[in-house]
């Protein structure tokens, strides 16, 4: 039986490949980091007494360093077990919960025809590659240069050219025995009924090869080097081979880079994508010119939970962006959302990476925006909210857009964050207005100042920015002192005593972003423990902590927990407990660490330039802490006494 590549992929992703060899063989405590999926023991295919096999969960591979077996998880088990290739499959199938496909004889020639169309496109990429290094492609060479790409960015990206002919391509496959039926099938020429003679689909184009998801060539897009062309860009027809809803162009090769760590960028054609690797960011994605659709998203999430789409700086980039937030609002849930990254006005990542280096465009990424953010913006930006009705329609649209979330929880959240969001706003909107009518600035009464409850400011300018109470007092203003906070004491007090926390989310565990360099220290404990093996029970966690020297800082964080009452996070409740508020901790933990950069960037913004945008961006991430606030009351006790330890 022939199995669907698509079927093969989802089960080998589904289960992670130490999985499988796990059961054979016994991994080295002192080499494996299961943290990152990396695992070393010694070979089952030879004796040996040092470990020199290696597999990594993310690239799917295993490979052994010194008899040099590779292969993936079915390669394992068809040569180390003898299973036969169906029988391989079946057990991949059945560790992931995957039914096994129905043999479908007509789908089994349709892939057979598959697999010989793939082999026409691969003649056409090999030959349209030669074309652009002949005499016929010194313009297209030409282009090329101008746009800053080298020979081996070329070449890696199998750049060609489509000569300024109606038949090359078609009299060149002809000539290699390929029928003319497998060349109308593949795309590659214009025929029908109504043309008497088929002729070539790319003329007089720098052809782009748009490879699937394993790496074989089934589709081209073309860019017209004629200034007059119809159209600047164009894609192959859609085939047997080719669904162009279904494809983001590099997706191989950017899954691939996925092993090195980071998250998947989507930005929106086929030379930012080349100029962006160029500029080494290989895991970079596009749609194929057009917005990007439902199955795009899918694959975008395949690849990484939280992508970052990324939009060029203009009014369409800004549309695009919408439409995208838009569509994947209905599908967000807890670990599935996305990040928003805007450009510079009028520069697309091109542009950006050429006038400006890499480092540019990873500050834009660096302030790439959640969801949520991204339709706040929309629904306020430039919006005059002086009437009751005009704040309840708005109050309306927000409710409207987190009701469209299919998932319960994050739908309450939505619709609680928002709500909280409108009533910080509007309070905020009428300090300005009062400001304004008192003839200061945003900010500004009297003479120049603005008493803030409690007597905090922050510098706008020549003026003046009340900051609120709550957030004068929090850490995200406060220069100085390092005080444990209660909510990173919950997050590290809960995992040393309650360790399967440590296995259920290691990957937020190794990345995990602390303010207070004790805790730090306590948090570098743990990833030790978890890297000789040595974090399944408190007992071993504990004594790691001790050999690191840190028994005493474990001491002031127990004791602080106990003082503000957090008993979830101790050794005596239950587990169940024990994960509520670690999972509580850490969405404010995440909230409150991303707060703390985005006010740095405002402000520095408003120092630069008070202007109303500003001060309304700055309002924006006020509100934002409001949410974190009111939420935080519950981690420390609904109000444990104002004298608390180093509250964050």
């Amino acid at each position: 039986m022939r199995f669907p590549p698509a079927f093969l992929d989802e089960i080998r992703d589904r289960v992670p490949i130490s999985s499988v060899i796990g059961t054979r063989v016994a991994w080295d405590r002192k080499k494996t980091n299961a943290s990152r999926g990396d695992y070393w023991a010694c070979c089952p295919f030879h004796g040996e007494k040092s470990p020199s096999f290696h597999c990594e969960d993310k690239k799917g591979r295993y490979h052994c360093f010194g008899c040099s077996v590779s292969g993936d998880h079915f390669k394992f088990l068809t040569e180390l077990d003898g299973m036969s290739f169906p029988e391989a499959v079946e057990k991949i199938a059945e560790m992931a919960g995957v039914p096994m496909p129905v043999r479908d004889e007509r789908e089994e020639r349709r892939e057979k025809e598959r697999a010989s169309l793939t082999d026409v496109m691969e003649m056409a990429t090999a030959f349209f590659q030669e074309r652009l290094q002949s005499a016929d492609g010194a313009k297209a060479r030409a282009y090329l240069r101008e746009r800053g790409l080298t020979s081996a960015t070329q070449q890696s990206f199998r750049l060609g050219y489509a000569p300024d002919s109606r038949n090359a391509l078609k009299e060149h496959l002809a000539a290699k025995g390929v029928p003319k039926a497998d060349i109308e099938a593949c795309g590659l020429v214009r025929h029908g009924d109504d043309i008497p003679v088929s002729y070539d689909w790319f003329r007089d184009r720098i052809m782009f090869p748009i490879p699937d998801s394993r790496g074989k060539i089934i589709a081209f897009g073309g860019r017209a080097l004629a200034p007059d062309a119809l159209a600047k860009y164009m894609n192959s027809p859609e085939t047997e081979l080719f669904h162009k809803g279904n494809v983001l162009y590099n997706f191989a090769r950017a899954r691939k880079a996925l092993a090195k760590g980071g998250t998947v960028i989507a930005v929106e054609g086929y030379m930012d994508v080349i100029a962006l690797a160029q500029a080494g960011f290989e895991n970079a994605v596009a749609p194929l010119g057009t917005a990007l659709t439902e199955n795009q998203l899918e694959l975008l999430w395949r690849m990484a939970p939280e992508p970052v789409l990324c939009f060029d700086g203009d009014k369409a980039g800004l549309k695009a962006a919408w439409r995208a937030a838009d569509l994947a609002l209905p599908s967000v849930q807890a670990g599935r959302s996305a990040r928003f990254a805007l450009l510079p006005e009028g520069k697309d990542p091109d542009d950006l990476v050429k006038a400006d280096g890499p480092d540019a465009f990873r500050a834009v990424l660096t302030e790439a925006r959640p969801l949520v953010d991204l339709l706040w913006m929309r629904e306020t930006a430039g919006g005059v909210f002086e009437t009751p009705e005009r704040r309840a329609e708005l109050g309306k649209r927000l409710n409207e857009l987190a009701s469209r979330i299919r998932d319960e929880s994050v739908r309450y959240e939505y619709q609680q964050v928002m709500r909280e969001r409108v009533r910080s706003f509007f309070g905020a909107q009428r300090d300005t207005r009062q400001n304004r009518q008192d003839g200061g600035r945003p900010g500004e009464r009297g003479h120049g100042k603005a008493a803030a409850p409690g007597g905090q400011f922050a510098k706008g300018g020549s003026g003046r920015i009340a900051i609120t109470e709550s957030l004068g007092q929090s850490a995200l203003v406060k220069r100085g002192g390092d005080g444990m906070s209660v909510r990173e004491a919950t997050i590290i007090v809960a995992l040393v005593n309650h360790p399967a926390l440590i296995d259920e989310n290691f990957e937020h565990v190794e990345f995990l972003d602390l303010a207070n360099s004790d805790l730090r220290k306590l948090h570098a404990a743990i990833l030790d423990a978890m890297a000789h093996d040595a974090a399944d029970e408190r007992g071993a966690v504990i004594a790691t902590i001790e050999r690191a020297g840190c028994g005493g800082i474990w001491e002031r964080a127990v004791e602080l927990i106990k003082r503000a009452r957090q008993w979830p996070a101790l050794e005596t409740a239950a587990l169940d407990d024990a994960r509520d508020a670690f999972n509580q901790a850490m969405h404010l933990q995440r909230s409150a660490r991303t707060l703390h950069r985005e006010l740095k960037q405002a402000q520095a913004a408003l120092d630069a330039d008070p202007s109303d945008e500003n001060f309304r961006h700055l309002v924006e991430i006020q509100a934002q802490f409001n949410d974190v606030q009111a939420t935080e009351a519950l981690i420390e006790g609904f109000g444990v006494s104002s004298g608390r330890v180093g509250r964050v």
